[in-house]
């Protein structure tokens, strides 16, 4: 489930590369590796704090999502907007050296936005389906079971 986050970051960096102009370089390929992390750190911290809810004995997977998402809200948010902000500058500058900065920092800030909302979004919702099974019957939806 954590792995997940990359494909959905590697597209919005490559969106926001596309968006921008800019090919794809070796300077774009680095901060698809720095964005893979972060992406990833952040869905560690999620599941873990799910895992660990779980762990305290809370049974009811809508609590532990919603409470689990509540209380990581900050530490993720503040890791996807301390990076995106560090790179902002590099991502508008055009001094010397700014075609191989360019590339790396809109690639981090791009997917960066895409997987934050996985992390909060999408990540709970797979967690759900991973630890109920697969059944996608309409009474299960209309229930809320």
């Amino acid at each position: 489930m954590i792995y997940t986050a990359i494909p959905l970051s590697a597209i919005g960096g490559i969106l926001l590369l596309a968006a921008r102009g800019m090919p794809f370089s070796v300077s774009a390929g680095v901060g698809f590796i720095a964005l893979f992390g972060i992406a990833v750190l952040n869905g560690i911290v999620l599941i873990a704090e799910f895992n660990r809810l779980r762990k305290d004995g809370i049974t009811d997977l809508r609590r532990i999502v919603l409470m689990g998402t509540k209380i990581r809200l900050r530490p993720v948010l503040m890791t996807a907007f301390v990076a995106s902000l560090g790179f902002l500058p590099m991502a508008l500058s055009n001094g010397a050296g700014a075609e191989v900065q360019r590339p790396l920092a809109t690639v981090v800030i791009g997917g960066l936005m895409i997987a934050t909302l996985l992390t909060l979004v999408v990540l709970p919702i797979l967690y759900v389906m991973f630890e109920k099974g697969f059944s996608f019957k309409k009474t299960d939806i209309v229930n809320n079971q």
